[in-house]
């Protein structure tokens, strides 16, 4: 379908932030085990990175190509009271600013809709008691996260209470709606209807993504007297843990087969019952780079799956701030 419409949409950015904070910090361990730059510095865990809620909580909506949509055109998109103008009355909230069509059916978005998506209508308010309205932008990542949430709903994905709550406290570091809204300056309600919107999808891509990352290893923990040559049987046991069928029990070494693990810590001195911090620091580095890689994967299959999705969409939108 061409696109009939002039605004420029951004491109998303990846869901994958957590990848990049520390890569330079940990360039000197991991060329030794033959990792360089796939995992952060071990000695301490990965850090949870404040972000904007709406970054937090919708992200499994990022990342996706926003040209998989198809511009339906300006006319009709809107209200046309709305026509031209930038900035809405409060009586005016509730028009139509943007229609999105999903298999078939037609939905309405208003200014009201998309402000309570990211954010709320107080902290948009301005000085003269009008409102400005949501970007493209806005409205187009408001019609992903509903048409991603309404396939999730079609599958008969649903979430409890718990599941939200659950959800919210590995996302956000609580689960205390009301001190979540404070914090970011939102509505109780608006919290609790993008977490409920983002367990949901969390859901379906755990449904749909074939490739399973698994959890994020564990760095090993750092001697305290700071040595790195230190060893011991813990030290040993971490790597032989992380090493999986790489490591011949019975033999108590390296079972020759050169896999990753073998290959990366070919210059250290591993048995059974003894290594250094090092050389459990360069299996880290090991581990974490094929969580990397497999989150990538996961990645990868999300989006080619959601932009399936959005290529029976289309939406239409009035003249909006860029």
């Amino acid at each position: 379908m061409e696109v009939e419409m002039t605004e420029s949409t951004p491109k998303d950015k990846s869901e994958e932030k957590d990848k990049k904070a520390e890569d330079k910090k940990a360039e000197k361990a991991a060329k030794k085990a033959d990792a360089k730059d796939a995992a952060p510095k071990a000695k301490r865990q990965l850090p949870k990175f404040v972000v904007p809620l709406v970054c937090a909580v919708v992200a499994l909506a990022v990342g996706l190509c926003a040209g998989y949509f198809a511009f339906g055109g300006a006319q009709g998109g809107a209200s046309g009271s709305l026509s031209g103008k930038t900035t809405v009355k409060k009586a005016e909230l509730d028009s139509t600013i943007a229609t999105y069509t999903y298999k078939g059916k037609t939905y309405k978005v208003s200014a009201r809709d998309v402000i309570n998506s990211t954010s709320s209508l107080s902290s948009q308010k301005q000085d003269d008691g009008t409102y400005k309205l949501p970007s493209v932008d806005g409205v187009l990542s408001y019609a992903r996260s509903a048409i991603i949430q309404q396939e999730a709903e079609a599958k008969g994905i649903k979430v409890s209470e718990k599941d939200m709550k659950s959800y919210a406290q590995s996302t956000l570091g609580s689960s205390d709606y009301s001190s979540i809204a404070s914090s970011y300056g939102m509505s109780k309600s608006t919290v609790k209807a993008l977490v409920k919107q983002s367990a949901e999808m969390q859901k379906l891509r755990d449904k749909v993504v074939k490739t399973k990352a698994g959890t994020a290893p564990t760095a090993p923990t750092e001697p305290s007297d700071g040595n790195t040559q230190t060893a011991s049987a813990d030290y040993a046991k971490y790597i032989i843990n992380l090493a999986g069928d790489e490591w011949d029990a019975q033999k108590g070494t390296w079972s020759g087969k050169g896999g990753s693990y073998e290959t990366a810590l070919k210059s250290y001195t591993v048995t059974a019952d003894s290594a250094t911090y090092e050389a459990a620091q360069a299996a880290y580095y090991v581990a974490y780079q094929e969580y990397s890689q497999k989150q990538t994967k996961v990645s990868e299959e999300w989006t080619e799956y959601v932009n399936g999705l959005l290529c029976n969409a289309t939406v239409s939108i009035s003249s909006l701030i860029a």
